[in-house]
């Protein structure tokens, strides 16, 4: 399986994806600039967490015009898995690729420390190595963490079993303490929570190793 790791003007987690792929699953992967215009070729497509942008005006907004952009949507509208983490799920929403948007933590602050998570889909091409309501530790790095939606959109989260990630408990004040969602096909998935963060013990925490490998999986699975 080939990777794309899209990079932007701030991105600071890009090389952490990229050791998540090339060390943790031991799959090629390429940091691929904002500034090309295709992704031919790669059956995956990260973007990172970071600052995009010095996230100006507000986080992933800047970086939702990026020549990139329209092949990402391309690619997603297509099927192929495409995972935002972090300022990756926060551009994922400024594209219209998953509903709702991120905002100021409750707190009104940065947070960084390890958080629980409980896995409320595993049927899905990033979760199937994982137990329903499995409990998880992962790390968050945010200052705009806090997951927004209207009363309607949520319920549609919850009818069509988007919401693949919930905080156990309530960390920045987003609405049914949503850590990750899907969009409806399943294909694409946002998150504030650093996977990538989590693929070693020494780390705190393997955890989000999972991810990776389910990606992995369902690749094979198709392919054979």
């Amino acid at each position: 399986m080939n990777f794309a790791v899209i990079t932007f003007p701030g991105s600071n987690c890009d090389m952490d994806l990229y050791h998540a792929i090339k060390e943790g699953i031991n799959q090629e992967v390429n940091l691929v600039s904002y500034k090309e215009k295709s992704l031919e070729g790669y059956d995956g497509i990260l973007i990172p967490g970071g600052f995009s942008y010095g996230d100006y005006l507000r986080s992933g907004a800047i970086a939702s015009h990026a020549p990139i952009i329209d092949e990402v949507i391309r690619l997603a509208n297509q099927g192929k898995p495409v995972l935002g983490i972090c300022n990756g799920f926060q551009i994922l929403t400024e594209i219209g690729l998953l509903p709702g948007t991120l905002t100021n933590n409750r707190q009104n602050r940065f947070i960084c420390e390890q958080v629980g998570l409980t896995v409320e889909n595993n049927k899905t091409l990033f979760t199937s190595k994982y137990d329903f309501k499995e409990k998880i530790t992962i790390p968050i790095a945010h200052g705009e963490g806090r997951y927004y939606c209207d009363s309607e959109t949520l319920h549609g989260l919850n009818e069509n079993n988007q919401i693949v990630f919930r905080y156990d408990s309530d960390v920045n004040g987003s609405v049914d303490r949503i850590a990750g969602i899907t969009n409806k096909q399943k294909n694409v998935l946002g998150m504030m929570p650093h996977p990538e963060r989590a693929i070693e013990n020494i780390l705190g925490s393997a955890d989000g190793l999972n991810l990776f490998k389910s990606m992995l999986e369902t690749q094979k699975s198709e392919v054979q």
